[in-house]
């Protein structure tokens, strides 16, 4: 087989499965795993892939700046959003990560809603100053202008010294073997330490995250309170997620 045919048989493959097995292709194909690993290397070196031990997964569509996912799924985030603004109590405070569903989630806070909202994003803060209701605490630290968000020890040390009822928070990708990842690591801490903060964290994905992964693990499944998603209940992976025992939030 040409190496055209095995880059063609190696994406229909993960669009198929949603993984792909290096093993189980070297002998379905008769070559050895390192020819497989070199054509995944090539694919993941265009975007198309994401390599994790023993073979790759699909990779996640939300890997673009904040800027250009602005106009990925907005109806999906949107839907997101208002479910879990729907989860806020009146004077409760919420821990709201960055990223466009998490701007979205700030901006479906009702406007007569009584709560206490910390975030480490510059433009969720900006979305809430116009929230008459709203308290707001902004985390301060290193901008990682990709997210904007702050991010880095500064940051995580803000984090450490608040505490909330209910943190929400954005991934890239929803997996059932990668799980809770995101393309950036000091995000990914900065994630996990807004989380421990909280009596309860929730998952922000809308549904082209869910069976995709990125590099950086955030969270493992045990460490959520509920995944909120417009995927369809049916969905493949949603059910492997139900299989883990992890709760799943319709949004929509």
């Amino acid at each position: 087989m040409l190496a055209a045919e095995r880059r063609d048989h190696l994406l229909g493959l993960l669009a198929r499965n949603g993984k792909i097995v290096a093993k189980d292709v070297a002998a379905e194909l008769g070559i050895s795993e390192d020819s497989v690993r070199r054509d995944l290397r090539d694919l993941a070196a265009e975007g198309l892939c994401q390599r994790v031990y023993g073979g790759a997964l699909p990779v996640s569509p939300a890997v673009a700046d904040c800027q250009a996912r602005q106009t990925v799924a907005p109806d999906g985030k949107q839907k997101v959003a208002v479910a879990a603004a729907g989860l806020v109590r009146r004077d409760s405070a919420l821990i709201l990560d960055g990223g466009t569903t998490a701007l979205a989630v700030a901006r479906a806070l009702p406007k007569d809603l009584t709560c206490t909202v910390i975030t480490h994003s510059p433009t969720v803060a900006a979305a809430l100053l116009d929230h008459p209701q709203a308290e707001l605490y902004l985390l301060g630290g290193r901008v990682f202008k990709h997210s904007a968000v702050t991010c880095g020890a500064a940051a995580v040390e803000a984090a450490q010294n608040v505490s909330a009822d209910v943190c929400m928070l954005g991934v890239t990708g929803v997996h059932p073997e990668a799980g809770l990842t995101t393309g950036d690591a000091e995000e990914a801490a900065m994630k996990r330490a807004l989380s421990a903060r909280a009596a309860e964290t929730y998952i922000l994905a809308s549904r082209e995250k869910i069976g995709t992964a990125s590099r950086y693990r955030v969270l493992s499944w045990e460490n959520i309170t509920g995944l909120i998603t417009d995927a369809d209940p049916d969905d493949t992976v949603v059910e492997q997620l139900k299989g883990l025992g992890v709760d799943i939030l319709a949004a929509g």
